[in-house]
């Protein structure tokens, strides 16, 4: 294998579904309130993937995703940050990230976002990656398989030859599809034991 290709939200980062459980037990929620919504609610999950795309705004996702869920209208601002503000580093997986580099491996990050609530630092992105592919940035999302042939072919690496990991299984899946070797990250215990195995890292 010649490529690492990694998500952002829950891999190099803490668990995302537990500040996402974090934030709804704030907001007088039941804790799993937003999981449950985007699994269950079909709309909801809709606001989501127009906003990893760029469709819509973070003003307008707000109040539309609030209302899906039971926040008030008092409490719409600054909803997006408060989902995520329970995220901070995985340094176990950001050290795997620069461990491979470092051996020669090529890699990249294949994240759905839209550049705010879960930040990116630029000088860490040039840090770990050789390629970097946002969902809003061009318009596709995961677990779409086009997205994980355009993260291979910036990495210039050809999909078989990558391994991707993510924390979600439908998005292994999508991976999967296009040929590559994906791991569902469940965190560093299990995750780095494979890259390992598979890198040699």
């Amino acid at each position: 294998m010649n490529g690492l290709l990694v998500d952002f939200g829950g891999v190099l980062t803490t668990n995302v579904f537990q500040s996402f459980k974090q934030f709804a037990e704030a907001e007088g929620l039941d804790r799993d309130a937003i999981k449950r919504a985007f699994r269950e609610d079909p709309e909801a999950l809709g606001l989501l993937r127009q906003l990893e795309k760029n469709e819509i705004t973070v003003e307008e996702f707000e109040p539309r995703f609030a209302e899906r869920i039971g926040v008030p209208e008092g409490r719409v601002d600054g909803l997006v940050g408060r989902l995520f503000a329970g995220v901070g580093p995985e340094e176990r997986m950001l050290d795997a990230v620069r461990r491979a580099r470092g051996a020669g491996i090529r890699t990249g990050l294949i994240s759905n976002s839209w550049g705010e609530g879960i930040a990116y630092d630029q000088a860490m992105l040039d840090e770990l990656f050789d390629a970097v592919v946002i969902s809003g940035d061009v318009g596709l999302h995961k677990p779409d398989e086009a997205i994980f042939r355009l993260g291979a072919e910036r990495l210039g690496v050809p999909p078989e030859e990558c391994v991707f990991v993510d924390d979600l299984r439908e998005n292994c899946a999508g991976a999967e599809a296009v040929g590559m070797t994906a791991i569902l990250h469940r965190g560093p215990d299990s995750t780095l034991p494979e890259l390992e195995r598979l890198l040699g890292i």
